[in-house]
Parts: structure tokens; C-alpha cells; sequence
């Protein structure tokens, strides 16, 4: 491979790890919160404050209390609805004038409906109880087809993260509980964009990036209980993962035809640190009050960080945010409650930076929950969220083959429009 040769395969591979672990799903850019079916039911206010092993993934020290053992299995299906569309992006090809992007202008509903999987058990010993959470906080999947508008920032997308939190707690007294958690989380990625060739009478070719890797973070909480009221405050680590895959490109002719290859690549990126701080109080024999507000670390992705033979940094400015919530829980009877509330959260993503692999913006959640015990022991959870996002620009400008001769811009222009989700959830918990 010759130099200059070298430097545009490099460049085009770059262009692709560049998108590589954005996404678009309903809590905040690509992190899902759906591991409580009860939390669900109110919005996940007061999580970091309730007890047992829904609250597990929040706060460790929620367990502290358990005497005897609690397991708890959802699953929730996620329906996410939205248009991307053109309002006029262009591409400049070298020694061309700017031009219409091309592809069908509108992307209908390019994030696929999931189902995601949760579950925890614990069993305490006196002052002191263990448990094991496992959760996927970070996934999602995207599809545009191959004559989308967006096609060059985005086509086929998958990430997946699986989370095992194992857990102590402690109660030191009557009133006060603390905990703490390991959080070793796998990734999973495939995703990958379209080329153009310098001619516009070559069709595009492709770029698709997979890799996979383990790393660990950690995660701490305390709880206080005094009369009606507790209060929890809880953080989860940032946890810098690093993934090792290969980066294929095809379909590239004329003067691009020696691109085409596969190489190995190295990709090393954050997801964000948690501080979370909840409260549950109640209001009288039959309702509870919960509040909830998450500071989300979303500045720790504020780059992505290539190995070699890419050795290169590719900036993302994701912000810090804030999620606020409030909640109720009712008792109908013993047996039967009944539960709702209400969420603002904020994207991380910034005006400028956006792209189609991440047609996130702000968003309220609106939820419906209720939860019936069948005995002692057995206990059926289901939820319901309707979430709406605001409209927000497409705008991030992107190059293919950047920093070489044949450095090829696009100057994204676009909206996301008309975002909304739709979750299900049903669970079972049961003491034993």
C-alpha cells in the first residue's frame, strides 16, 4: 500500500469508528433505563430511595433490608416512531460543485422496536445481604435503507451492552443502609455507512465496523430511613471500554478501487457516570410520593479514541445533562397498587453535532404502572410509558476520507420530526 493509498483507507475507516457507539433511544442519547417494570410505573422517580432487588441496578444499598431472598424477571418492548428528514444536504466531491445529497429525503421510523431483558436475585443474611443484577443499559438498533438521504452517516447499526452488577449491602442501623456494586459490562458492535465514489455515476460502497470487549466500573449507594420519608443517593461509575474488531470497506471503484480491504482497528470510548439522588415519602397509609433526579456524566464521550493502525482521536461533545421525575404509588387494597408519574430529560447530543446515528432530543415520559400480589411470595408487575420528543436539527457536517486529496464533505442539513416511543413492560418478583 503506498502512502497516499494508506492515508485514504485510514481516513475512511476513521469515518466510520467516528459513529460507532451512537444511537438514539428514549432515556438520553443510547441508554436505556428500563430495568424496573415498578420503576417504569412511575417514571423511574424514587428508585434510588425504594427497596429490594428492582432498585438493584440504582442503588446497591436497596437490598440491605432483605431478609430472606427476592428475584425479579422483566422484560419490556420498546416501540420508538420518528421521521429523519432532508432539508437540503449537499456533498462536495473533489473538483465538483456542491450537490444534492440524493436518496429518498425522508427516513421513517430508522430506529427498530426491541425487547429488552432484565433481571436480579438477593438473599440476605441478617445486617448483611448479596445480589446480582444483570441489565443491557446501552443498546440499540438503527436502519436506513441504501438510498437514504443519511446514508452516508448512517445505514445498519447494532449495539448491545450486557451489565452483571454483583452486590453488597450493608445495614449499619436501623436507619442506614449502604451498598456497593462492580458493574463488568461486554459490548457488542456492528455498524456501518455508505462511500461515495468520486464519481457520481459510481454507486456508493460500504464500510462496516464489529468488535467486542469487556471492562469494568463500579457502582455505590446509601439509603436513610426515618419515619415516612427515605432518601437514597447513589453514582455509577464512567466505564472506559475498549473494543477490538475489524473494519471492512467494499464497493469502492475507479481511483478508490484499492481501498477495499478489511483491517483490524482498536476503538476506545466512555459511557457516562450516574449521580443519582431519590426520595420516597408517605403521604398517608394508601400513597407514596417518589421524586428522582439523575446528573448524567455524558461528557465522558467526548471522544472516541483509535488505536493503531488508525491512531487518531474523533470528537463527539456530548454534554452533561439532567433527568428530573416525579411519581405516585396508591394502594388500592393489599393485594393491588396502582402507580403513574411523569419525566423530563435532557439529550447530551448539542446543536451542530447531531447526526443521523443519533436523532436524539429532549423528551417528557409519561407512565402507567400497576402491580398485583397473587400470594406472599409471587408478585406480577406491568407498565406502560408514552414518551414524545421534541423536533431538533440533523446537522453534523461529515467527511469522507477526511484530512486526504480526496477529502469528501457533506454538509448534513435535516430534522428529526414527529419522535415518539411507545413501552410495554411486564415482570415478576418473588421472595423465597
Amino acid at each position: 500500500m503506498n502512502t497516499k493509498s494508506g492515508r485514504i483507507l485510514l481516513a475512511s475507516a476513521t469515518s466510520l469508528i467516528a459513529f460507532a457507539y451512537a444511537g438514539a433511544a428514549h432515556a438520553q442519547a443510547f441508554y436505556l433505563q428500563e430495568q424496573s417494570v415498578r420503576g417504569q410505573g412511575r417514571a423511574f422517580s424514587g428508585e434510588a430511595a425504594d427497596t429490594g432487588v428492582d432498585s438493584l441496578w440504582w442503588n446497591p444499598a436497596s437490598i440491605a433490608d432483605l431478609q430472606g431472598g427476592e428475584a425479579s424477571v422483566r422484560a419490556s418492548f420498546i416501540r420508538p416512531r420518528g421521521d429523519v428528514v432532508d432539508n437540503g444536504t449537499v456533498i462536495v466531491r473533489p473538483g465538483r460543485p456542491a450537490a444534492p445529497v440524493g436518496g429518498d429525503p425522508r427516513a421513517q421510523n430508522p430506529i427498530n422496536n426491541g425487547i429488552l431483558p432484565s433481571g436480579a436475585v438477593a438473599y440476605g443474611f441478617g445486617k448483611v445481604a448479596v445480589g446480582l443484577a444483570v441489565t443491557a443499559p446501552y443498546s440499540f438498533t438503527t436502519d436506513y435503507d441504501a438510498d437514504s438521504w443519511a446514508r452516508y452517516s448512517a445505514d445498519k447499526t447494532k449495539l448491545r451492552t450486557f451489565d452483571i452488577q454483583p452486590s453488597v449491602a450493608v445495614a449499619v442501623t436501623d436507619w442506614l443502609r449502604v451498598g456497593a456494586a462492580a458493574n463488568i459490562e461486554h459490548v457488542d458492535a456492528s455498524l456501518g455507512n455508505y462511500l461515495p465514489n468520486l464519481s457520481p455515476l459510481l454507486p456508493d460502497g460500504h464500510q462496516n465496523l464489529k468488535g467486542k470487549g469487556w471492562d469494568v466500573g463500579w457502582s455505590a449507594g446509601v439509603q436513610i430511613h426515618e419515619g415516612p420519608v427515605t432518601l437514597g443517593f447513589a453514582y455509577k461509575s464512567a466505564i472506559k471500554h475498549k473494543l477490538d474488531g475489524t473494519v471492512t470497506i467494499e464497493g469502492l471503484q475507479g481511483p478508490l478501487a484499492g481501498q477495499n480491504a478489511v483491517i483490524n482497528a482498536r476503538a476506545q470510548f466512555s459511557t457516562p457516570w450516574q449521580a443519582i439522588a431519590g426520595v420516597r415519602a408517605q403521604l398517608s397509609p394508601k400513597l407514596t410520593f417518589n421524586g428522582q433526579i439523575v446528573r448524567m456524566g455524558w461528557s465522558e464521550f467526548d471522544t472516541i479514541d483509535i488505536g493503531a493502525p488508525l491512531n487518531t482521536a474523533i470528537p463527539e461533545n456530548y454534554r452533561n445533562t439532567w433527568t428530573w421525575a416525579m411519581g405516585l404509588d396508591y394502594d388500592v387494597t393489599p393485594q393491588w397498587t396502582v402507580r403513574t408519574g411523569f419525566q423530563r430529560g435532557q439529550t447530551p447530543t448539542q446543536n451542530g453535532n447531531r447526526d443521523a446515528r443519533v436523532p436524539d432530543s429532549n423528551r417528557w415520559n409519561f407512565s402507567a404502572g400497576t402491580s398485583y400480589a397473587m400470594s406472599k411470595a409471587f408478585t406480577i408487575d406491568a407498565a406502560a410509558s408514552y414518551i414524545t420528543f421534541k423536533d431538533a436539527s440533523i446537522d453534523r457536517i461529515t467527511a469522507a476520507y477526511a484530512g486526504t486529496p480526496v477529502q469528501t464533505p457533506v454538509i448534513t442539513n435535516g430534522t428529526l420530526e414527529n419522535a415518539s416511543a411507545l413501552v410495554f413492560s411486564l415482570g415478576a418478583r418473588m421472595a423465597f
